[in-house]
């Protein structure tokens, strides 16, 4: 009963040729479903890579899927990442590492404590056919094939592979990363690189302008001015940030000056009531009242920065958004100290150049973020899991009706 949904593009002009990485954050889902309503002219989203590592478990790829099948796109492909960061596994077995910078994430009665959250917000999605699997394959580097090795998880080099493979050589690829830089530095160490022209938009990092401008790394005190992402593998982040790529850091201070609940819902609450308003709206809300009302939530804000990197990809040149950048040298601590791996500063005698978001025009973002997910033209197929369920009972009737 349950149907895949694949769009139509033949004969459209397609977009810049994107790749989405991303942690499986409450934000995360939100840029998704940002990206997703961007016109295929503009943005052509060609697949998603996940990591683990940071604010969700592997599970979690169910509600990618979900969302994927909501808006009619199950046709983008979604490859899970490494369990460990960059150096944290075993030499010898390499499903089996240790947890040093995950336990920075906040623990819930069920897993962890943001994903207890999606979970029960994502039952309002429509089901999709896709589901992720714990099914693993020898071949593919587990240590025994399960029963069903076929129905495994794709990976994420598995994925990145058939997007370039797609490609003519000389194409560029932008890739947007919401997480740990963990797949990025696999990429880079794989040198499958070298035949395109990538541009990397990094939505983390910390660029401290004194010592009361601090990161945002919980469960940690003793680091004070890290971003969770580059914490979360500070191995990943250096080799990224010292690679040769043509990087756009999307860092903590700008995403703090974006993180307004106030603001974003009441614009969500002027917009047209598309299903992604609705659930970005629900969620959004929630986590919100949860912010006011816990202390263990306090770290709401960190999801609301996630949404900027989605946005500016899609309006680099926008003239009312007018996004400002600055070439910035910069360098990444990874040397196993927990005070200060992770942590971004500016080197200006060995450090690596590249672009960061300065400055926006906060007051357009908002817009610009609410009249995207409120374009109807854009909207999903499948609103909602009960909408889904009366297309079924529908589906149902007409068959009984035919068979009488």
């Amino acid at each position: 009963m349950l149907e895949l949904y694949v769009p139509y593009l033949k004969g459209r002009t397609l977009g810049k040729n994107v790749v989405f990485d991303m942690d499986m954050s409450a934000g995360d889902f939100v840029a998704l479903f940002y990206l997703l309503n961007v016109p295929v002219e503009v943005i052509n989203l060609k697949g998603i890579l996940v990591s683990p590592t940071g604010w969700a478990n592997a599970a979690t790829i169910d509600i990618i899927y979900d969302l994927l099948h909501m808006m009619g796109r199950d046709d983008i492909p979604v490859g899970l990442g490494d369990f460990f960061g960059i150096n944290r596994t075993d030499p010898i077995i390499s499903s089996v590492g240790d947890c040093k910078y995950n336990k920075a994430i906040p623990h819930g009665s069920g897993g962890f404590l943001d994903s207890d959250t999606l979970y029960g917000l994502a039952r309002d999605l429509p089901r999709s056919p896709q589901r992720y699997m714990a099914e693993n394959s020898v071949e593919y580097g587990a240590p025994r094939d399960t029963d069903h090795p076929e129905l495994r998880q794709p990976l994420a080099m598995e994925t990145w592979r058939e997007i370039v493979e797609s490609l003519d050589p000389g194409k560029r690829i932008s890739v947007l990363t919401n997480g740990p830089l963990t797949n990025l530095a696999k990429i880079i160490l794989s040198e499958t690189l070298l035949q395109f022209k990538l541009e990397i938009f990094i939505v983390g990092g910390h660029l401290s302008y004194d010592q009361s401008d601090k990161g945002n790394v919980i469960n940690v005190p003793a680091n004070k001015y890290a971003e969770m992402n580059m914490f979360l593998d500070p191995w990943a982040a250096k080799i990224v940030l010292e690679s040769e790529l043509n990087i756009t850091l999307i860092p903590l201070g700008i995403q703090r000056k974006v993180s307004n609940f106030n603001r974003i819902l009441e614009m969500l609450y002027k917009t047209n009531k598309t299903a992604e308003v609705l659930f970005t709206q629900h969620l959004l809300s929630r986590l919100h009242r949860l912010k006011q009302s816990h202390k263990r939530y306090q770290h709401m804000d960190i999801f609301l920065g996630e949404i900027l990197g989605a946005i500016t990809l899609a309006n680099i040149d926008h003239p009312v958004l007018k996004p400002d950048f600055e070439l910035k040298r910069v360098k990444v601590h990874a040397d196993g100290d927990e005070s200060q791996d992770g942590q971004v500063t500016r080197d200006e005698m060995q450090g690596r150049l590249i672009r960061v978001l300065e400055k926006l025009d906060i007051v357009s973002y908002y817009d610009i973020f609410a009249e995207r997910l409120g374009d109807e033209k854009q909207s999903a197929v499948v609103g909602s899991f009960n909408a889904q369920k009366r297309m079924w009972s529908k589906a149902i009737e007409s068959f009984l009706f035919l068979h009488q």
